[in-house]
């Protein structure tokens, strides 16, 4: 079992749970994810791996409630444990001496972001961080962003912290401004990180992005999580779940991941109303 040894809230959908995992922390590395599932009969999910502690022996997610699983997992507090955890998983982030980068990270993506911004940072790199949220409540780890980076851009759509704007604007401000800039992260929603890749795609800058959100199964068995890369069918769980963003075919990816929506709703609001009825008894 996988006892949540910490939990913090960060908005009313945003929360961060740190668990004991001692062999997956082990061998974690910045970009990977696992895979866990909250009761025996639960569905499996698949979780970036926002830290890690080798010496704790402990694994940190940072997860949105969307779903009828993320909510249930939201619902456990330190002591409760995960009835399964698989990973790490995935191909690790290539982190090389590259020169200057810039990390995106919009929302939940910000949590993934952070140890691939550390390790590029000790790596040698200068890294420039952009982190953004549609909101202030949806924002977190400024600080510890800012800690891992050389500039910390913040901002949100709705101008209610610091400055207003996409991710995308001072990506483009960067991009225009130097000409030094060898690779670009983004993680985020699908919608912007493509629009992220359409900014730096003129500039011909490498841009990696990360397509951990389309996965379901996370072991390359149930097939959902193809994309087409290059022309290529690649499948994120086991090819990725990174990519040259330049070659992702964003509107078929875009079109699968409102594939299961209507199931999706469905469990959500049966969960919701049998958890009601527990509360009331």
């Amino acid at each position: 079992m996988y006892e949540i040894l910490e939990k913090e809230v960060f908005s009313a959908v945003t929360k961060l749970i740190v668990v004991s995992a001692p062999d997956v922390a082990h061998k974690a590395q910045a970009g990977q994810f696992v895979v866990v599932r909250v009761v025996d009969e639960g569905e499996r999910i698949p979780l970036t791996i926002a830290d890690f502690d080798r010496e704790q022996g402990t694994i940190t997610m940072v997860f949105q409630e969307v779903g009828k699983s993320t909510i249930h997992l939201g619902t456990l507090q330190p002591g409760d444990s995960l009835a399964s955890m698989t990973g790490p998983l995935g191909r690790p982030t290539e982190i090389e001496n590259y020169g200057t980068v810039i990390c995106v990270g919009g929302g939940v993506g910000i949590a993934p972001m952070y140890p691939i911004a550390r390790e590029l940072r000790a790596a040698g790199n200068h890294v420039i961080s952009i982190i953004g949220a549609r909101t202030r409540d949806l924002l977190f780890w400024e600080d510890k962003m800012g800690a891992v980076s050389d500039e910390l851009i913040v901002c949100t759509d709705d101008g209610s912290y610091k400055r207003k704007a996409l991710v995308t604007e001072p990506l483009k401000e960067l991009l225009e401004g130097r000409n030094d800039v060898s690779r670009i992260w983004a993680i985020g929603p699908a919608i912007m990180m493509k629009f992220c890749c359409l900014t730096t795609k003129s500039f011909g800058v490498p841009t990696i992005v990360s397509l951990n959100s389309i996965m379901v199964d996370g072991t390359g068995m149930c097939g959902a999580c193809r994309v087409e890369v290059g022309g290529k069918t690649k499948f994120v769980c086991v090819d990725g779940p990174e990519f040259d963003g330049h070659e992702v075919d964003w509107d078929l990816l875009l079109s699968r991941q409102r594939i299961y929506l209507p199931e999706e709703k469905l469990a959500r609001e049966k969960f919701l109303a049998g958890h009601h009825d527990c509360m009331k008894k």
